[in-house]
């Protein structure tokens, strides 16, 4: 099985996560999927940007669902990663569709609804994301289990993921039954056992935020259908690595 790489807010150990930057250099590195956030602004406009607040990643304070999109547009997204990288803005969802439509690439929108449950939100995305005929290769996550309930009609269209940070009885039973198609998990979770279960369940199974090589590395050994990644250009190479060592397995 070839486990697939996806940017983890695009390309972010090089570019200024959740941004255009980010995005596209992802895509020109051959990540085959970008992951990103959505919260919703004041006057219901989903925009991409990880926290609650824009305080770590714009030169602004305070909570996104107090800003309006038009405020928002005016904070700059960028120069806190490096100066070169000043004037970028924040993305709404609608742009970053806009920019992927025609591309070749998986898309996990992860909805920020597990801290401020954002009205309407699942359908406000769902919407959008059908509307630019990109469904079916797009998966919606959260942590936040009762929006994964509110997405169940979904999952004939379009992926739904439950996310998981920490260790929970009968995990794949549990995502199943709230109506998720694929299961988040933290890479400390992850063993050859969950795998093989999810599989046997019919259900996708992806990891994330996996950096470091031997975490790369098992990860790909373990047979997880994905991984979430910061570096997607070093776990392409290491992915290669993987392939050829098991090549050579089978000539001997």
């Amino acid at each position: 099985m070839n486990t697939k790489i996806i940017a983890h807010r695009g390309a972010s150990k090089l570019a200024p996560e959740n941004t255009m930057p980010a995005f596209k250099l992802a895509y020109r590195l051959d990540a085959e999927g970008i992951e990103t956030d959505v919260h919703l602004t004041k006057d219901n406009i989903p925009v991409l940007i990880h926290d609650e607040l824009v305080n770590r990643t714009t030169n602004g304070t305070g909570y996104i669902k107090d800003y309006t999109y038009d405020q928002l547009k005016q904070l700059d997204a960028g120069s806190w990663f490096n100066s070169k990288f000043a004037g970028t803005t924040i993305l709404t969802l609608e742009e970053f569709l806009q920019w992927a439509q025609d591309k070749s690439l998986y898309l996990n929108i992860e909805l920020k609804n597990n801290k401020i449950d954002y009205e309407n939100l699942e359908s406000i995305v769902y919407d959008m994301v059908n509307y630019y005929q990109i469904a079916k290769q797009t998966t919606l996550s959260t942590f936040n289990p009762t929006s994964v309930r509110r997405m169940e009609f979904f999952r004939n269209t379009m992926g739904v993921a439950l996310l998981v940070s920490k260790k929970k009885h009968n995990l794949v039973s549990y995502a199943k039954e709230l109506g998720a198609s694929a299961i988040h998990i933290k890479y400390r979770l992850l063993s050859p056992q969950l795998v093989e279960q999810c599989h046997r369940e019919d259900m996708i199974i992806r990891v994330y935020t996996v950096n470091r090589l031997t975490h790369i590395m098992q990860s790909f050994t373990s047979g997880c259908d994905s991984i979430f990644t910061d570096v997607p250009h070093k776990a392409l190479q290491y992915r290669e690595l993987f392939m050829y060592k098991n090549s050579l397995k089978g000539d001997f």
